[in-house]
């Protein structure tokens, strides 16, 4: 199983047993994403997974709340419909807490699992400043390798304010525009050159490389754990 849906401990058929089986199921796929060092989106899904059941733990009105309602119909004055919730009875409420009660340290140890891999990688990773770094940080490119490679993914990087209900905190977004091949004529600083000329929107950008000593996954990998190294130089 690749996927557990949001509700997943609600959805369905309420049983231990069975959603044990589907939890398990689920952290094997994960498991094996891990042993070919793939993080994402796997380590993110199994944080908010836990993070959710951490919830459900310590508040049961929140279970009640994650259930399927039952449509009663249109309220003609409100021009809305209206949903009963479900019953859920001693048993099994029960049940949902054996289920949270097991999952919760099961994703626990997934979840270690996933932050020692990407604390080994993120030691991996060297990221130096190409030429001067101007005052203005939050846009610019990066450059991705790995140490026993010439070829050099260059991608343009840009800091993001995001807000929710809660609190503002800070993204990046990195755009891959070019392969390129890193020669002792097409230094860091040639393609760094190249790129000025080519995009005069960012005549004097804030430009980084980061290397890999480990060959691993582009996307699942190199590319997230960039992002975040990158995020705390530039900050």
């Amino acid at each position: 199983m690749k996927n557990l849906s949001e509700n997943w401990i609600t959805e369905g058929w309420i049983d231990f047993e069975y959603k044990k089986y589907l939890l398990l199921a689920y952290l094997q796929h994960v498991g094996g994403q891990f042993k070919e060092v793939k993080l994402y989106p796997p380590l993110a899904d199994l944080i908010q997974h836990y993070s959710r059941l951490k919830s459900f733990e310590q508040n049961r009105d929140q279970i009640k709340s994650a259930f399927p309602k039952m449509l009663q119909g249109p309220d003609t004055k409100e021009l809305r419909f209206t949903y009963k919730p479900l019953v859920i009875d001693d048993e099994m409420m029960k049940q949902l807490e054996e289920i949270v009660a097991f999952s919760l340290p099961q994703l626990k140890n997934h979840i270690e699992d996933g932050k020692n891999i990407y604390d080994f990688l993120e030691r991996e990773m060297k990221i130096e400043p190409i030429g001067i770094s101007p005052l203005y940080q939050k846009e610019g490119y990066v450059f991705l390798s790995f140490d026993k490679s010439k070829e050099v993914f260059v991608y343009r990087y840009k800091v993001n304010l995001f807000q929710n209900s809660i609190d503002t905190f800070k993204g990046i977004m990195m755009q891959l525009i070019q392969k390129v091949r890193r020669s002792i004529l097409n230094t860091y600083e040639q393609i760094k050159l190249d790129l000025i000329k080519t995009n005069r929107e960012l005549p004097n950008p804030a430009t980084y490389s980061i290397c890999c000593t480990q060959q691993i996954p582009m996307e699942e990998s190199f590319v997230p754990i960039s992002k975040r190294l990158l995020l705390k130089t530039v900050e």
